[in-house]
């Protein structure tokens, strides 16, 4: 007994049920709207309902006997009311100077108004962004390069004064507006332009490389001007000095003797000259000393 009450459920709950649903739905006896949808139901050419809010409606107490044929000899339009955004590249201007801009501009849209965007504009679509595309062209041409470059907020809010009034008409409301980019058409002009921003760096450079270069030679030049003066100062004062060590020294005569000793015998050993120590009385052994000095002498001239 279990396998075919589950056969009969199985088929009652997955193909019977849903069928008979969709019967009672092609038959007009309910319809299930979702959240930002609307439903339009067209028959002969005469709108029978529309219903934007969500949840669950039955036709029949709404359009009586017709909505039994609504779906069959009629039609069902299910409209997405969702907020939708466009994205215009590069609308074709002219500055004020007369120099090719392209305008890139991005738009909010959504649905106001399910009847006329059915029945008022084959295409309400392509023609709100033909008229976005227009309005920006007639409101932000001629405009000064400079203000074009910096003023987005202004040329957004322009354009979409101009385009809301006649988009409504067609079912469509126009949102949020904003120029996202400006930027130059011409090719040439553009190479022209980077070729004038990379010389005018490289001359910015040179500046500052030159202004650098002579601070460091302004420096330089006053350091060396300072310790010149100081060693001339110093070179001025220093047989003053000397003079005034040599007087006080020159009153002691055993530190005066003493001095001059040590500074004689420095100057000889900073000398070339060979220096040979004999004793006092050396007698032969100073004239073998000065006679191989001597040789030594004539054999190396």
């Amino acid at each position: 007994m279990f396998f075919p009450v589950f056969m009969a459920t199985f088929v009652g709950s997955f193909v019977v049920i849903p069928l008979l649903f969709a019967m009672a739905r092609l038959f007009g006896v309910y319809a299930i709207v979702h959240e930002r949808r609307c439903h339009v139901y067209v028959l002969f050419g005469k709108v029978l309902a529309r219903i934007e809010e969500p949840g669950l409606y039955f036709l029949w107490p709404m359009m009586g006997w017709r909505a039994l044929i609504v779906n069959w000899l009629g039609t069902g339009y299910v409209l997405d009311m969702r907020l939708d955004q466009v994205y215009l590249r590069s609308a074709p201007v002219n500055s004020e100077e007369g120099a090719p801009m392209g305008i890139g501009i991005w738009y909010e849209m959504y649905i106001s108004d399910p009847v006329s965007y059915l029945f008022k504009n084959t295409d309400p679509r392509g023609s709100l962004s033909a008229n976005v595309g227009n309005s920006t062209v007639r409101c932000l041409s001629n405009l000064p390069l400079a203000e074009m470059m910096v003023n987005r907020h202004g040329m957004s809010r322009t354009v979409r004064d101009e385009v809301s009034p006649k988009s409504h008409e067609w079912g469509y409301r126009l949102g949020s507006v904003y120029i996202r980019k400006v930027h130059f058409r011409d090719l040439e002009m553009i190479r022209q332009i980077e070729s004038k921003v990379v010389n005018r760096l490289r001359q910015v450079t040179s500046a500052i490389k030159q202004d650098g270069a002579n601070q460091v030679s302004i420096i330089t030049s006053t350091a060396d001007r300072k310790a010149a003066i100081e060693f001339a100062k110093a070179a001025a004062i220093r047989p003053e000095l000397v003079g005034e060590a040599l007087q006080k020294i020159s009153k002691d005569p055993e530190t005066s003797e003493a001095l001059f000793s040590i500074l004689e015998t420095q100057k000889l050993l900073d000398g070339k000259s060979k220096l040979t120590l004999v004793p006092q009385k050396g007698g032969l052994l100073t004239d073998l000393l000065a006679a191989e000095q001597n040789k030594d002498v004539s054999n190396n001239p």
